[in-house]
C-alpha cells in the first residue's frame, strides 16, 4: 500500500503555547544533532516488553551511518526488554553512546552494558542487574521478593501464629511470582552476557572474560538495588565508561536538555516517560487509579 502522508496543518496559537516545552526540547534534540552530526533520541522511563513499540518509533527513521546518542533514566525493569532495545539501537547505527545523567538501573544497566561508550554525569550512577517485578505502580527486585518470603516462611514456622499478618503483608505475591522471581535470577548472568555481547566487536573471549568480572559486583555482592556503580567503578570492571566534563559545551547542552525533562516531573518518581527525538515525541501519562 502507497504511504500517503498527511497534510500538514499550521498549528494554532493555543496549540504552539500549549506545545511549547516539547517544541524546546526538540529544538535542542535538533541542535546537538546538527552540532555532533549524530542522531540524538531520549527514553525515560523504565524497561518493559510493552515499551518496544515507542523505542522503534524513535528509531523509524535513524541514519544507521550515523553514531547514535541515547540519553538514558531508568530505575529498570525486565531483562528481556533490555537485551531487544540494545539490539534493536545497535543496529540503526555505527555507534551506540548511552548518556546517563542521573541513574540507569538494573534493566537499564544491561541496556548499557551493550554500548560502545556510557557517559555518565557526576551524579550519574549503573546498579546490579537483579531482575524486577512490577507490583502495583512500585519496582521490586526478585532478590527482594525470594527474600521476603523465605524470611516470612521462617518466621512462622517459629510462630504459626504470626500466618495472617505474614499472609498480609505479602498478599501482592503469589506463588507463581516467586518461582518467577528464582527462574529470573538463575537467568541473570546470561542476561549479562548477552547484553555485553550486543556490542558486536567484542571478540568471544572478551565476552566471557567480562561477564566473569562482572558477576561478583552486578549479581553475587549486591544486597540491596539501590547499590551504586559510578563512572570511575565502571570503568574499573572493564566497561567503557567515562565522566562527562562537566565544564565542557557538550555537558552543558546534555544539562539543558535533562532538566527540561526533570521539569515536567518524570523522574525519579517515573509516573510520567518520555520516548522523544527531533521528529518523535511520546509523553505517557500514567492511566488514572
Amino acid at each position: 500500500m502507497e504511504h500517503v502522508e498527511p497534510r500538514v496543518v499550521a498549528r494554532t496559537p493555543l496549540f504552539a503555547a500549549q506545545n511549547s516545552e516539547r517544541y524546546a526540547r526538540q529544538y535542542l534534540i535538533g541542535r546537538y544533532e546538527e552540532q555532533y552530526g549524530v542522531t540524538l533520541i531520549v527514553m525515560i522511563d523504565t524497561i518493559f516488553a510493552e515499551k518496544m513499540t515507542y523505542l522503534e518509533e524513535l528509531l523509524f527513521e535513524a541514519d544507521s551511518s550515523r553514531p547514535l546518542h541515547l540519553l538514558l533514566a531508568s530505575p529498570g525493569g525486565e531483562g528481556e526488554a533490555a537485551i531487544r532495545m540494545v539490539r534493536s539501537v545497535q543496529a540503526r547505527c555505527t555507534d551506540l553512546i548511552v548518556i546517563v545523567p542521573d541513574m540507569a538501573k538494573s534493566a537499564a544497566t544491561l541496556l548499557c552494558l551493550g554500548a560502545d561508550q556510557i557517559l555518565m554525569g557526576p551524579g550519574g550512577d549503573l546498579g546490579p542487574v537483579d531482575p524486577q517485578f512490577q507490583i502495583r505502580r512500585n519496582l521490586v527486585s526478585a532478590k527482594e521478593i525470594v527474600s521476603a518470603v523465605s524470611e516470612a516462611e521462617d518466621r512462622i514456622r517459629e510462630a504459626p501464629a504470626t500466618f495472617p499478618l505474614f499472609a498480609n503483608l505479602l498478599s501482592d505475591v503469589n506463588l507463581l511470582m516467586v518461582q518467577q522471581a528464582r527462574s529470573a535470577l538463575e537467568r541473570s548472568e546470561d542476561l549479562v552476557r548477552e547484553a555485553i555481547g550486543c556490542r558486536t566487536v567484542r571478540s568471544e573471549e572478551t565476552i566471557n572474560s567480562l561477564t566473569a568480572q562482572l558477576k561478583r559486583p552486578l549479581i553475587d555482592e549486591p544486597n540491596s538495588h539501590s547499590a551504586v556503580i559510578s563512572a570511575e567503578y565502571a570503568a574499573k570492571l572493564g566497561l567503557p565508561a567515562k565522566s562527562a566534563d562537566v565544564n565542557s559545551e557538550h555537558w552543558q547542552l546534555v544539562w539543558n536538555l535533562w532538566t527540561r525533562y526533570y521539569a515536567l516531573g518524570c523522574f525519579p518518581a517515573g509516573d510520567i516517560a518520555i520516548y522523544e527525538g527531533r521528529r518523535v515525541s511520546h509523553v505517557i501519562q500514567p492511566a488514572p487509579s
